[in-house]
């Protein structure tokens, strides 16, 4: 919690940008003085008249031209399909070149206009804060080649990489297919740019190194995670358009599943227990966890089982589907050896999402406030912290219930594939105006496209490659970024989640301490 604040104070003033709305600031001084005028009120009121007329007069002027105008209507709201033309790829290996690549910004006056991008957009700017006043150059972004698997060069909409060395299972391959999706639903809209991606769990962009007057500037690095004391580029994980290896359908495909599961009980008919279910072999504070199981001698409320992903796969994954382990009124979230893709999935559950103290974050995770969307539950004290929330969660159902609600709306309404590939589209947008120099293609780089991933697929993967493809250009822009935070609404929002978690943690230490008086 102290580490968030200390993150804060590095963080360097910004410009906060506002806007007032247009149609408000024309008005708002003919209504104040309305009040007191009456002469002024019949000014208004006849302007409003003409202006009513006038407008009623155009729109029959323009039925008298009504076929061509409906012709150009009806067109632009016609969706464009890119097809998969394997047949077309696979003699000369080469992506077509026909791809749309281009964007007319006159499509955008007959488009309909999406809303403000959730909340947790804001958090683009703190990432790229970094450089947000020295730009980013060539050697920076060389720099960050370290422990990159792969550079990414955008150029006039077509994606080119040099694979420097292969990922763990397929999450180069399913980044990579997200960000030719990216292209394929906004052609022409993702600027040139050149970036270096890591695919390890781990941040590795330490601020301590590029901090002090001769420190030099960062490498922008983009990754899946980061912490308080890295500055690694956060960006959308691969399981999104599905993961292979675990038998994870796409992100679109399994919400709706969810949705679904969440429908087959009722929040106060569930198990009155936490859940947890997944690998501990991977990290020492999951293996702490199995500590806080039921047995003969304690029960902490908790009903926690070992994944064994080997066993799974060769059974077919029967115990392993998301939308049928929805049967918990409380679902735990903790760590594995970074942060974990599962965070999703149980957010969507309705159940409240109990969070073992995270060490790291996502690009969505940072929107997430306690008691609105989960539970905080200590890391160091995890068995009595369980107990405690789920006896206050039984003690208090209302609430409890909502707080899992409350979850599942983030997820199915802010976190809906289109704000995934907004939030992509937006990063890389907000990353390209940094950029001090021309990316261009380099030598040893293979363009990539739809065909050149699909057509050569197999099995599974291909299977969650044509599931997850976008079918052509969006008929809607990307949703509006909202405002950069400014220093003191930063302060505020990390002040308000620590107070908030200390509040539950005072709760609990009355608990046990009434607990320990009972004889």
């Amino acid at each position: 919690m102290r580490e968030n604040m200390q993150r804060f104070q590095r963080h360097l003033t910004t410009v906060w940008g506002q806007w007032s709305n247009f149609t408000d600031t024309i008005w708002r001084p003919f209504l104040k003085s309305s009040a007191k005028s009456p002469a002024v009120l019949f000014v208004f009121l006849f302007f409003l008249f003409v202006g009513a007329f006038v407008s009623t007069r155009l729109l029959n002027t323009a039925n008298l031209a009504g076929p061509t105008i409906a012709k150009i209507s009806e067109k632009s709201r016609q969706r464009i399909g890119i097809p998969l033309n394997c047949s077309a790829y696979s003699p000369t290996r080469t992506c077509p070149a026909n791809y749309p690549t281009t964007y007319n910004k006159q499509d955008d006056l007959d488009r309909p206009l999406l809303p403000t991008c959730p909340d947790y957009f804001r958090w683009i700017y703190e990432d790229l804060r970094p450089w947000a006043y020295t730009g980013i150059s060539r050697d920076m972004v060389e720099r960050a080649k370290r422990t990159a698997n792969f550079r990414l060069v955008i150029v006039n909409g077509k994606a080119y990489v040099e694979t420097f060395q292969k990922a763990f299972q397929t999450r180069d391959v399913f980044t990579l297919w997200g960000i030719l999706q990216l292209l394929r639903k906004y052609p022409g809209r993702v600027p040139d740019l050149e970036l270096m991606f890591d695919c390890v769990d781990w941040p590795v962009v330490l601020s301590k190194a590029y901090s002090g007057p001769d420190a030099t500037t960062p490498p922008p690095l983009f990754r899946y995670c980061g912490d308080d004391s890295t500055l690694d580029i956060v960006f959308p994980d691969w399981s999104f358009w599905g993961w292979p290896e675990t038998n994870i359908k796409p992100w679109e495909a399994l919400l709706k599943e969810l949705e679904e599961g969440n429908k087959k009980s009722k929040w106060v008919e569930r198990e009155a227990y936490a859940y947890w279910k997944g690998n501990p072999v991977v990290a020492a504070t999951r293996q702490d966890l199995l500590k806080c199981n039921v047995s003969d001698k304690q029960d902490w409320n908790a009903r926690l089982y070992a994944q064994d992903w080997l066993k799974e796969s060769k059974e077919g994954y029967k115990q392993s589907d998301l939308a049928n382990q929805c049967i918990h009124r409380y679902k735990i979230y903790i760590e594995g050896s970074a942060w974990s893709v599962s965070e999703k999935y149980i957010l969507a559950c309705d159940s409240v999402t109990l969070i073992v103290k995270p060490h790291y974050y996502d690009f969505f995770t940072r929107g997430l406030v306690p008691m609105q969307h989960y539970w905080p539950i200590k890391d160091d004290d995890k068995c009595r912290s369980i107990k405690f929330a789920v006896d206050w969660g039984n003690s208090h159902k209302k609430k409890a219930k909502s707080i899992g609600k409350a979850a599942s709306r983030f997820i199915q309404d802010d976190l809906k594939m289109e704000y995934v590939y907004d939030y992509m589209f937006h990063l890389l947008n907000e990353y390209a105006k940094l950029l001090k120099f021309k990316p261009s293609i380099p030598e040893k780089a293979v363009e990539f496209c739809s065909e050149s991933m699909a057509c050569t697929a197999e099995g599974i993967g291909k299977k969650f490659m044509m599931e997850s493809m976008v079918k052509g250009p969006a008929d809607s822009s990307p949703c509006t970024m909202p405002p950069s935070y400014n220093p003191s609404s930063l302060y505020s929002l990390i002040q308000k989640k620590t107070s908030l978690i200390e509040q539950v943690e005072m709760w609990q230490n009355k608990y046990w301490e009434n607990q320990n008086k009972q004889p």
